[in-house]
């Protein structure tokens, strides 16, 4: 499977694996399903028998369910600061849908 993150969403990630309890690593994760795209989120969990460790773009590993494949391969994580900080969580091989 395959991630990418741009260069807000590295430094922010990379800040919340500093702050990670042993073992922890970043989930992309999916909060929803509607159909055809799905609504996602991060936070740091412990890995499964279920996950792929996955390399972003930018050398900041993540952790996707390969029972989610369909959905969380080829993801794309951003970071913004405006309108408001937060992250931006898509997979523009499905309809495009904003965290």
């Amino acid at each position: 499977m395959k991630a990418k993150i741009n260069r807000h969403a590295e430094k922010v990630m990379k800040q919340m694996l500093s702050n990670a309890n042993e073992g922890e690593k970043l989930r992309v994760y999916i909060t929803e399903h509607h159909g055809n795209h799905a609504h996602y989120d991060l936070k740091l969990d412990k890995q499964t028998e279920f996950d792929e460790v996955v390399q972003t773009d930018k050398e900041v590993e993540v952790l996707l369910d390969t029972r989610e494949a369909d959905f969380l391969d080829g993801i794309w994580v951003q970071y913004f600061h405006v309108p408001e900080p937060g992250f931006v969580i898509y997979n523009p091989a499905k309809e495009h849908h904003h965290h």
